[in-house]
């Protein structure tokens, strides 16, 4: 038998004790799979009726009487034939042992007159599972096999753990995770929206989610300023010819939409900035002098996302991209690869995010390009990871056929991993496009291409943002900086003041002169994440002083309106992620 991770074993067994009980109160329901997952397991059942908060609570139940029971997991490996016989009267079951290989081992499962299809292993008895250190999450709607033209199934998630410890400390994480979720906090801090009914995956950007991206937009313009980059603007559409040229429709039509006709032409909606990038390129004849290019272009494009897999802003089917090609001869790729490394790992640090892994994706089996191109495209790849000493992973043969790549994966705040930037070279299109530049000899070479998109998308990046802070973005970013809160009607004239005399310096603030309390009035100023809340009252009035008070609660007292600004406008200029 194989070796197996021994919380993955732990899992995969209760998914199916969860399965038996599943069957001990739908005596005719008809098993999907039940996999171990990353912090628990799964199984997928078709059932006669939707499954409710109490049906699982009884269930939990019969997992549990099942654990305290004791009962042993015995392995049995059948023929086909037997196995065909043994699940008759279940049709996915049917269908999986179909699909098995001639001469593949076939091995089912039993314990307590319960029997699964399954390769296995499992842990010796049932009693192996703790019934303090497991509990069933949620049900969800789930294809089977994952595709929307087959039957949706009724799956159940769980989690199981060594302890009933390490259960708590799990469901704790759970519970920080949702008070970060950036789709509920997108909606209680009205910054963006999703309309399933006017087109799923599509993001609407409120005011305030708008205000963050114009910010990040401005930054991240500026940032490439300084690197020496132009930016382009392309268009969202481009002829069949286009495409056929990348090779798009060739090797990622499905991710395309269809066409639209146009004077009698097939269009498409653009899945990829690149071509549209060549196309200026080859616009004048370029020499070796001319390189190295880099351009950039936050440019929106459109994929097709099966609708089972959209999440949030993190899987979406329209975003921007902020994506960048680099175009340069063979001798200048070492250098512009350190270059762009570098860029990467600067911005991200200036977001907030220092804990950054890399991975290298190397030769496929199935390439296009030289190999001596490709040897040094690694090695250049590899050359700017050691020099940056930036750890990494080795992907061998996990690049694209096109050309090796660099993965950045950024860990938030909770420690989850992100796969956000990549660095892809691309041997394939410079040949397709027919890409050449003119070099010392007077003679035509194909230069290198590289593709590097640092932030991923704007949208996902933003629901990575938000999850990380929590909503309570750093001073720099927030839509709001400041909200002045009057104590009373006599005090507004003087919070409209100083709130214009902030703007004036920059600040974006807010004035509440509703007919709350202060404290309610400071309460949903906490809750909208607001990092300032300026109390004027009479004192402050006479002074020309504001109160200042923190979104955590801290109070800073009295302090004189200039102060304020001089302390406000120092923390936006730093970027300042840690304060407050």
């Amino acid at each position: 038998m194989p070796n197996h991770d021994e919380l993955e074993v732990l899992r995969h067994s209760a998914a199916h004790v969860m399965a038996e009980a599943v069957t001990r109160l739908f005596p005719d329901a008809k098993l999907g799979i039940g996999p171990a997952i990353e912090d628990g397991f799964y199984y997928d059942f078709d059932l006669p009726r939707p499954l409710t908060p109490d049906d699982l609570t009884r269930i939990a139940e019969l997992m549990t009487e099942s654990i305290k029971a004791r009962h042993p997991f015995e392995r049995e490996e059948v023929s086909r034939e037997r196995a065909l016989a043994l699940f008759a009267d279940q049709p996915y079951k049917l269908e999986l042992i179909r699909e098995m290989p001639e001469g593949e081992v076939i091995s089912i499962y039993r314990h307590d007159g319960f029997m699964d299809l399954c390769r296995g292993p499992h842990v010796e008895h049932t009693g192996k599972l703790r019934w303090d250190a497991f509990t069933l999450l949620h049900t969800a709607g789930a294809y089977w096999r994952g595709d929307e033209k087959r039957p949706m199934l009724q799956r159940i998630y769980g989690t199981i753990w060594p302890s009933k410890q390490a259960l708590r400390a799990y469901l704790d994480r759970l519970e920080e995770l949702e008070r970060r979720d950036h789709r509920r906090l997108g909606r209680e801090l009205d910054l963006f929206s999703l309309h399933e009914e006017a087109g799923a995956g599509l993001v609407y950007w409120h005011p305030k989610g708008a205000r963050i991206r114009g910010i990040v937009e401005d930054f991240w313009r500026q940032r490439h300023r300084e690197g020496d980059y132009d930016v382009l603007y392309t268009p969202h559409i481009g002829r069949e010819w286009l495409w056929q040229t990348s090779g798009h429709l060739g090797f990622y039509d499905e991710s395309m939409y269809s066409p639209m006709d146009i004077d009698g032409q097939n269009y498409y909606i653009k899945p990829m900035n690149c071509p549209f990038h060549i196309m200026i390129y080859k616009t004048q004849t370029r020499s070796y002098r001319d390189l190295p290019l880099r351009w950039a272009e936050l440019g929106t494009v459109y994929r097709y996302e099966r609708s089972g897999v959209l999440h949030g802003l993190l899987r979406v089917r329209g975003f921007t991209q902020d994506d960048a090609h680099i175009i340069c001869t063979p001798e200048q790729i070492e250098d512009e690869i350190l270059r762009v490394l570098r860029f990467s790992l600067a911005l991200w640090r200036d977001f907030g995010f220092g804990n950054i892994r890399a991975y290298l994706a190397t030769r496929p089996e199935k390439a296009v390009g030289e190999l001596e191109r490709w040897e040094q495209a690694t090695a250049s790849l590899r050359k700017a990871l050691e020099v940056e000493e930036l750890p990494y992973d080795l992907d061998e043969g996990g690049g694209a056929f096109y050309g090796p790549k660099i993965d950045l994966k950024i860990k938030d705040v909770l420690g989850r991993e992100w796969q956000m930037t990549t660095i892809q070279f691309d041997f394939n299109e410079p040949e397709r496009f027919d890409m050449t530049y003119v070099g010392p000899d007077g003679e035509q070479h194909r230069p290198y291409m590289v593709h590097r998109a640092l932030l991923g998308s704007l949208e996902r990046f933003f629901g990575v943002l938000i999850e990380h802070y929590g909503g309570a973005f750093p001073l720099w970013l927030a839509p709001v900086q400041a909200r002045l809160i009057p104590i009373a009607d006599r005090h507004v004239d003087t919070a409209r003041q100083v709130a214009e005399r902030l703007r004036a310096v920059g600040l974006r603030v807010e004035l509440d002169d509703s007919s709350d309390r202060m404290n309610a009035k400071i309460r949903a100023a906490q809750l909208q994440k607001i990092p300032y809340m300026l109390v004027i009252g009479d004192r402050e009035v006479e002074e020309g002083t504001v109160s200042v008070r923190l979104r955590t609660n801290e109070n800073l007292g009295a302090m004189a309106v200039a102060d304020f600004i001089t302390r406000a406008t120092g923390l936006v200029a730093t970027r300042d992620n840690e304060a407050l």
